[in-house]
C-alpha cells in the first residue's frame, strides 16, 4: 500500500469528560497526528489534551462549530495530510471503526466516507437518540439524498473522512460558522461530483455527549432546507452561488 498521512481532527468544545475515551479508541498504529481545535472551552479540555499528547490549537473566542472546523481542516493541510478524519470529542462515535471509514478512501471507492449512526429505527432508538431528533433526521437525510442524488444513510454525522483533494477543491472557508457548515460542505461535495459513501456505527446518546437542543435542532433543520434550495437555484442557474465553485488549486 502506497504510504499516506492520516491526520484527525477533533472539533472540541467542553470535551473534558469525554476527550480520553475517544482518544483511547483512536487506532493509533494508523493515525500520524491527532488535532484538537479548541473553542475556548471552559473546563480542562486542553489540560487533558496536551497530557494525551495531542497538537493543540486554541481559539481565544468562541468561533461555533462550523469555525472550529474550518481550523480544523486548514490545520491538517498545512501539516500535510493525505486523509483527514474529523470526530467529534465526546465520544458519541465509536473511533474504532476508523480503519473502515479510511479503507474506502484507501481503495479509491470514495472521497468523502461518513459514519452512519441510523443502521435500523430501533437500533438507533435503543443507542438513545430522542424519538424527534431520529424523525427529523430522517426526513432531512431523505429530502437531502434526493437533492443531491445521494443514498446516505445519515446525513447529519459529525464522524466523517475526506481526501486531501477534497478539502482543497471545497470553498469551505466561505461556509457558515454555524452547524449548518456541515449541510453545506456535503452538498459542495455532491456538487463537485466527489464520491460519498458511509458506515454503520453504533449510537451513543448520553448526557456528556455533545447535542443541540430542539430550538437549535429547528434552526440548523430550516438552515439545511436553505442549503438544498440554494443548491437546487444553482443547478438550474437561477442564483449562481460562489459557495458552489471550486477552489483553484495551485
Amino acid at each position: 500500500m502506497v504510504a499516506r498521512r492520516l491526520v484527525v481532527v477533533m472539533p472540541a468544545y467542553n470535551a473534558a469528560t469525554t476527550l480520553e475515551r475517544t482518544w483511547k479508541d483512536l487506532p493509533r498504529d494508523l493515525v500520524d497526528e491527532v488535532v484538537l481545535v479548541d473553542d475556548a472551552s471552559t473546563d480542562h479540555t486542553v489540560t487533558i489534551a496536551r497530557r494525551l499528547g495531542l497538537t493543540v490549537i486554541q481559539h481565544p473566542q468562541n468561533r461555533g462549530y462550523g469555525g472550529n472546523q474550518k481550523t480544523c481542516y486548514q490545520a491538517a493541510l498545512e501539516r500535510g495530510a493525505d486523509i483527514v478524519a474529523m470526530i467529534h470529542p465526546d465520544y458519541q462515535y465509536d473511533a474504532r471503526l476508523l480503519p473502515l471509514l479510511v479503507g474506502f478512501i484507501d481503495l479509491q471507492i470514495c472521497d468523502v466516507v461518513l459514519g452512519s449512526r441510523i443502521r435500523c429505527r430501533r437500533e438507533a432508538l435503543s443507542g438513545g437518540m430522542p424519538r424527534w431528533k431520529y424523525l427529523a433526521n430522517r426526513v432531512l437525510t431523505c429530502g437531502a439524498n434526493i437533492v443531491l442524488g445521494q443514498n446516505l444513510g445519515d446525513f447529519h454525522s459529525g464522524f466523517r473522512v475526506y481526501t486531501r483533494r477534497v478539502l482543497q477543491t471545497i470553498p469551505f472557508e466561505t461556509n457558515s460558522d454555524d452547524f449548518v457548515f456541515d449541510a453545506q460542505f456535503l452538498a459542495q461535495a455532491a456538487c463537485f461530483g466527489f464520491r460519498i459513501g458511509d458506515v454503520p456505527v453504533p449510537v451513543r446518546y448520553f448526557p456528556e455527549a455533545s447535542s443541540i437542543d430542539f430550538r437549535r435542532s429547528v434552526v440548523y433543520g430550516m438552515g439545511t432546507l436553505a442549503v438544498l434550495a440554494r443548491y437546487l437555484a444553482h443547478q438550474a442557474h437561477l442564483a449562481p452561488s460562489a459557495r458552489f465553485h471550486p477552489k483553484i488549486v495551485h
